[in-house]
């Protein structure tokens, strides 16, 4: 390490570090993406963090908005990792990167070689001034970045063989299809339903049909794109809807107040296990499904009506590591809303969802269809 900065060698030693654990934890599968991570500096993006923060495997905000909210940041590592090893960059790819910040745009940079570009767009002017320092200041000057609507693309720089979005977004653009490659794939944190999955899809034809999903969250998109969940209060919590939801009745404001029922449904789970897919069954065969959120409830299944709700809860199972699952509820359908939901918890039995993305005007296959601005997003259940 001869002629490096007390500080560069720390934080190559700590990127190393990171590097391992990633391998380590099997985050990282790829030789490829391990060596993208060992070259690109993660500290030049984050330049006001201590360099035990920079390199953590863990979120860095950037910027709030007035309310508090996080509008841009830099991303955990685990989930880069992922959603980089998902878009399986090439060399020689062009890639569009949808949500700028600088240091993903460098580690597809590395990906795509000296054969590839990437094109990064942030609809920020901070966020993409902040970019281009760093992208220049970190060696990857010819990273194109541009400040526009990322809902648009930038179809300047297109077509492209793969397109990454590292934001949360509602829909998907018909831009993006249009600027991608026949053949070419997107990866995006898709929100359905109150949860984001990070899904690889592949243009087939005239439609996207999904290669690989895994859960994540990010901020959210802005400008044409963004999207506004229905939000019910009610006396300590609240529900919230997707925006398509917008006809779905709710309960009155102190259903959670009323009499409760809870009965059980005898299915058993680990008690560390995601139940991500059991969530996105429950809304695609119960009509009124939507989320329960507040001190006593961070984010739970629930199915509501004009007077009652219902939502799922577990208890302690047959050992130390399982829990039982079953249903509460409260209001004059309580029982029925609880019957139906635990009737579902009984038939998923772990099934695994695959995703296709067509447009509004399609022809849709058959499966649970979730309407969008632009596509209707296709839900269908294998064993």
């Amino acid at each position: 390490m001869t002629g490096l900065s007390s500080d560069s060698a720390s934080a190559g030693l700590l990127r190393t570090a990171l590097v391992r654990q990633l391998v380590a934890a099997g985050t990282i599968r790829d030789e490829r993406v391990a060596a993208a991570f060992e070259a690109v500096p993660r500290h030049v993006f984050v330049p006001h963090a201590p360099l035990d923060v920079a390199y953590a495997d863990d979120v860095v905000p950037m910027k709030k908005n007035q309310a508090g909210v996080v509008t841009s940041s830099v991303s955990q590592p685990s989930i880069v990792a992922l959603m980089l090893q998902q878009a399986a960059i090439r060399p020689g790819d062009r890639v569009l990167e949808i949500g700028s910040g600088g240091y993903n745009a460098a580690l597809l940079r590395e990906l795509a070689g000296a054969g590839g570009a990437v094109t990064s767009v942030d609809i920020d002017p901070e966020v993409t001034d902040r970019a281009r320092e760093s992208l220049d200041e970190a060696g990857y000057g010819d990273v194109t970045v541009v400040r526009s609507d990322g809902a648009f693309g930038v179809p300047e720089c297109a077509p492209y063989d793969r397109i990454v979005v590292t934001v949360t977004a509602w829909d998907i653009a018909g831009a993006w299809l249009r600027q991608l490659r026949p053949g070419g794939r997107i990866v995006v944190p898709l929100r359905m339903r109150g949860q984001t999955r990070a899904i690889a899809f592949d243009l087939v034809g005239d439609h996207l049909e999904s290669r690989s999903t895994t859960a994540c969250g990010f901020v959210s998109m802005q400008g044409a794109g963004a999207d506004y969940e229905r939000r019910v209060p009610l006396q300590d919590g609240g529900l919230i809807f997707d925006e398509d939801q917008e006809g779905d009745p709710h309960p009155p404001y102190d259903v959670l107040t009323l009499p409760g029922v809870q009965t059980w449904s005898g299915v058993e789970v680990h008690r560390e296990e995601p139940l991500l897919d059991l969530y996105l069954w429950l809304a695609s065969t119960l009509p009124g499904y939507c989320v329960l959120a507040g001190p006593e409830w961070p984010w739970v299944a629930a199915v509501a009506t004009e007077d009652s709700l219902a939502y799922l809860a577990s208890r302690g199972g047959g050992d130390d590591v399982h829990v039982e699952l079953g249903c509460s509820g409260h209001g004059p359908q309580a029982g029925q809303l609880i019957d139906h939901m635990l009737d579902q918890v009984q038939t998923w039995r772990r099934r695994r969802p695959v995703f296709q993305v067509h447009a509004s005007d399609a022809v849709l296959p058959q499966g649970f269809h979730i309407a969008r601005r632009h596509s209707y997003i296709t839900v269908r259940w294998v064993e």
